[in-house]
């Protein structure tokens, strides 16, 4: 990569950034094996120069990240997120804690994006298996399981399973001015969590059976927030909860 400042501005600025990334990259991978690459910053810092852009000088793997998506963002690029900088995420690992005995029903979500989050979030937290009705788009769902990124497999999923099979009490989140606020709410020892539909919430059906509304509260101008968003929110706070306990 030994280009001259002209050579260098004979690149449209896009190309220029993507030049930046292919150094950073190789002191990142540098930086990962503890080594010194005085030439390479030399080189990015020359770069930066010529660019009119403030010096960097690369002290640790977080700060090359930032860096690196600085670049990629100028150059109009985006990487998937299991395809950043090497080793950038941190690779999964024996569970630390076995699935609480909860219920999660998804009540008519219609994204299989949401659905795919939800479950990845619950591996993560291990709040309880879900349970789908009948609209909401299965494991087998191709943008489902992409999106979950493998925790699919660790998640026990059940189909077309009757509400009034799932353990009491039923909880459910929602807009509604009798809702309870989520952190004024003391889970019990087991329950049934229930999300709704994107665009109008739980069901009536299952409205009618809950034997709670909660919701969190919002301080915007806006009075939802998206149900995976929602979900990661009540998980979070349920294992706050049983921290606790």
């Amino acid at each position: 990569m030994n280009f001259t400042k002209r050579k260098f501005f004979a690149f449209e600025l896009p190309l220029q950034h993507k030049k930046c990334l292919e150094l950073l990259k190789s002191i990142y991978e540098d930086l990962l094996q503890q080594k010194e690459s005085p030439d390479k910053v030399e080189k990015y810092l020359s770069f930066l120069h010529w660019m009119n852009i403030e010096p960097f000088y690369p002290k640790n793997l977080k700060e090359v990240s930032d860096q690196y998506h600085f670049h990629l963002k100028m150059a109009k690029m985006n990487l998937r997120e299991h395809n950043l900088l090497p080793t950038l995420t941190t690779q999964d690992k024996e569970a630390k804690a076995p699935f609480l005995e909860n219920c999660i029903y998804l009540d008519n979500i219609r994204s299989a994006y949401n659905v795919g989050s939800i479950l990845r979030t619950n591996e993560a937290l291990r709040i309880g298996s879900i349970y789908f009705s009948e609209k909401t788009p299965f494991v087998d769902n191709e943008k489902v399981t992409k999106t979950a990124m493998g925790s699919s497999k660790h998640v026990s999923c059940y189909n077309n399973v009757a509400i009034e099979n799932l353990t009491r009490p039923l909880i459910g989140f929602d807009t509604s001015l009798e809702a309870i606020s989520l952190y004024d709410f003391i889970f019990p020892e087991k329950f049934t969590l229930i999300f709704g539909n994107e665009e109008y919430g739980i069901s009536d059906p299952v409205l009618n059976k809950l034997d709670y509304i909660l919701q969190i509260p919002m301080l915007g101008i806006k009075n939802s927030i998206n149900v995976a968003c929602a979900f990661s929110i009540a998980a979070s706070e349920i294992r706050r909860q049983i921290k606790i306990i």
